[in-house]
């Protein structure tokens, strides 16, 4: 087997298209609910369904490539001088700005109390334009007058945040919580994964048996079918240690930190043995995903398929299409024909900004009271414009890239 070094200098086009793949999906997926009459598979399972639809491939995915993303911004921190603890110092940062980002997202999503003197609308607006003035990446300047309102910038962000935090209710008149939602619980994904690579590196006989720790919590921690009891293999009295360990770090049932590690195992093999024959890396391929699928097609009689309890059943099924989704993508990226996802080229290269843009375009619409002609809510036409929206949304990201707002962390 042709075994390379990888040259983590050089950025992995495969993983760009898979992330803005990704990330157009969830625009469009998260756009459903100003639409009705949804295909069944293009929908979210409902909770307790044995069911697979579009949308619940779609996070698992984003962990994934979350995952084959890390091994590349570790090792180009290394390879610049970076200190080990000057990457843990930034991995705790990242981690930090997700589960701010993620809280603030996930509070609104109850939407305000009518005591409070602002729309959701306004929220919005301000919670993105204070995510703005904290992390975007502002151009390197030589001039000492705008370094200077980079602090100032940051501090108003910050005063913004305070003030939405302090003054937000929710309809019950409950006050801002600790809730994580999407974006904080692939922050906390990335703490635990990207500390495991930092103290194994590359090295897959270490990152294999942890991925396969995560797997093995999965399948003991999670509630079984009807059949079996609807109990979990390992299920203890609680409190206790065990539990309240996998609570620290918000692992769950492992899953999450499976799809996330998973991404990083495939993301060091496919590199590592890329002038492995074409023909060859195929085979492996076709084999990774029959081995999974059949894993998946195994667990479904204990657990059923389902996102929500995030079942080994889901783990399995889901891991085989990233294998077979990230392989088409880089397969197409080595064939030149990178440039058919051009449109969406954004999606992956600015995807923070790219998944927060939506709650500007929700907040003017809030504010301004417009609301969508009904016929264009239903069916096929409703799809369309979910499709269109996604687009505009990328669109309007490249636009912001070009007047240097691009969210950095």
């Amino acid at each position: 087997m042709n075994y390379s070094r990888i040259d983590f200098t050089r950025r992995n086009v495969g993983i760009d298209l898979f992330r803005a793949l990704t990330m157009f999906v969830m625009i469009f997926v998260n756009d459903f609910w100003k639409i009705h009459d949804v295909p069944r598979w293009l929908d979210h399972a409902k909770r307790g369904e044995d069911f697979l639809g579009l949308a619940d491939v779609v996070y698992p995915c984003f962990l994934f490539v979350l995952g084959m993303s890390i091994p590349f911004a570790i090792e180009r921190r290394y390879s610049k001088g970076h200190s080990g603890e000057a990457i843990i110092g930034h991995i705790l940062l990242r981690s930090l700005a997700l589960l701010v980002m993620g809280a603030f997202i996930t509070n609104s999503e109850a939407r305000l109390s009518p005591g409070v003197s602002y729309r959701i609308g306004v929220y919005w607006i301000l919670m993105v334009t204070a995510f703005i003035l904290i992390w975007n990446y502002y151009p390197r300047t030589g001039n000492p007058n705008r370094k200077r309102w980079i602090p100032v910038l940051n501090i108003a962000g910050i005063i913004i945040l305070i003030y939405l935090g302090v003054t937000f209710r929710n309809p019950d008149g409950g006050v801002f919580e600790a809730r994580w939602g999407i974006l904080g619980s692939i922050g906390w994904a990335y703490l635990v994964c990207a500390f495991v690579y930092v103290f194994t590196r590359d090295r897959l006989k270490y990152l294999v048996p942890i991925w396969g720790v995560f797997v093995l919590i999965c399948i003991l921690g999670t509630r079984m079918n009807q059949e079996w009891g609807e109990t979990a293999i390992w299920s203890l009295p609680r409190p206790n240690f065990y539990n309240d360990m996998l609570g620290v770090l918000n692992i769950g049932n492992g899953a999450r930190n499976a799809f996330t590690m998973g991404g990083i195992i495939l993301s060091l093999v496919s590199t590592k043995y890329v002038k492995v024959p074409l023909r060859l890396r195929a085979v492996y391929v076709v084999a990774a995903m029959a081995v999974f699928l059949l894993a998946g097609t195994i667990a479904r009689q204990f657990w059923i398929l389902a996102k929500i309890g995030a079942t080994p059943t889901w783990l399995f099924y889901v891991t085989a299409i990233s294998i077979g989704t990230y392989a088409i993508l880089s397969w197409l990226s080595e064939k030149g024909k990178a440039a058919w996802f051009n449109v969406i080229k954004p999606a992956g290269t600015a995807t923070l900004t790219c998944y927060l843009v939506p709650y500007v375009w929700y907040g003017v619409a809030d504010i301004t009271g417009y609301v969508l002609p009904d016929s264009l809510t239903h069916g096929l036409i409703g799809i369309v414009k979910c499709i269109c929206f996604a687009l505009v949304i990328i669109g309007i990201t490249w636009l912001l890239g070009r007047m240097n707002i691009k969210l950095k962390i």
